[in-house]
């Protein structure tokens, strides 16, 4: 086990809150760095993979940057 695994874990037991919202909190940062690899491999902006998606280009920022975002 890594030592930031070991964190996580040490820190799911001691922090309740953090141990609710961590699973569903991986999970929107893991799509957000997938959808930037994607997205930076096709050779796009976020401005024209907002073009293609007819969507806004702060959506595809928030998307990608979901780990920086406080709830």
């Amino acid at each position: 086990m890594s030592d930031v695994e070991a964190y996580i874990e040490r820190r799911k037991k001691s922090d309740p809150e953090f141990a609710e919202g961590f699973e569903e909190g991986y999970k929107e940062f893991e799509f957000g760095v997938l959808l930037r690899q994607a997205r930076v491999e096709a050779g796009l902006t976020q401005e024209q993979l907002a073009r293609l998606m007819h969507s806004k280009k702060t959506a595809i920022s928030r998307l990608e940057n979901r780990a920086a975002c406080k709830r």
